[in-house]
């Protein structure tokens, strides 16, 4: 699957990839809507792969443009909707909203001077908290939001998550090998559920050796993903 990327700024990496994968194992059907949906990656996946009715919004227009383009290229039926999500009027709810948002503390790191990668990856440009409140209000009953984020932020997502009631029903934390700390987890949280929630075995990504796994290089087989870099 062929997919247009800015020359400079916010290209997807193998986190969206890894993210695609984990969506995918919840059969998603019905209609889905993706947050900072950037060129597009995850929902094109989603979409070739399932039959859903696909909603996308970034803030940035030049993203969103790539993004209607890959979608437009592939064949892909989509919604595209320009804007901040929060606070964004919608004239429906879904059944699965997913998003890979920027999740880095610009406290704690050296901020980009590139915009389009400073609102890419840093948090105060889309608060956890604030996206939470508003994905349940236009999340269906026993509707599924699901994410990846920081790993080491794991006690911060869980209290807001629990707060909005939204579930967390499974989580699986990613590792760069099974020596090191995780830097990624990727969770799938349902509104309204009690379900008990389910710690999933890691997904580890590189041998001793520094190579993918081989149940790291089916999924990337499984994406089928081509990436061409040129501005519009």
């Amino acid at each position: 699957m062929l997919f247009y990327q800015p020359t400079s700024g916010y290209c997807y990496n193998s986190d969206s990839i890894f993210l695609y994968n984990f969506i995918s194992s919840f059969n998603p059907k019905g209609n889905l809507l993706d947050i900072g949906c950037g060129v597009g990656i995850i929902s094109a996946l989603i979409g070739r792969d399932f039959n859903l009715d696909i909603t996308i919004i970034d803030k940035q227009s030049t993203m969103l443009n790539y993004a209607k383009y890959n979608f437009d290229i592939n064949a892909i039926k989509k919604d595209a909707h320009l804007g901040d999500f929060v606070g964004y009027k919608f004239d429906k709810k879904f059944d699965f909203i997913i998003s890979n948002p920027p999740f880095y503390d610009s406290n704690s790191v050296t901020k980009s001077k590139n915009s389009h990668l400073n609102i890419a990856r840093y948090s105060h440009h889309l608060p956890f908290e604030n996206l939470v409140g508003s994905v349940k209000k236009i999340l269906k009953p026993r509707g599924w939001f699901i994410f990846c984020y920081d790993s080491k932020q794991i006690d911060t997502l869980m209290f807001i998550l629990k707060k909005e009631n939204l579930n967390p029903e499974k989580i699986t934390f990613v590792y760069s090998k099974i020596d090191k700390d995780s830097k990624l987890v990727m969770i799938a949280c349902r509104l309204g559920s009690k379900s008990s929630t389910q710690i999933t075995s890691p997904l580890v990504l590189l041998d001793e050796n520094g190579s993918y796994l081989e149940s790291v290089e089916s999924i990337f087989k499984k994406a089928d993903t081509y990436s061409i870099k040129g501005d519009f």
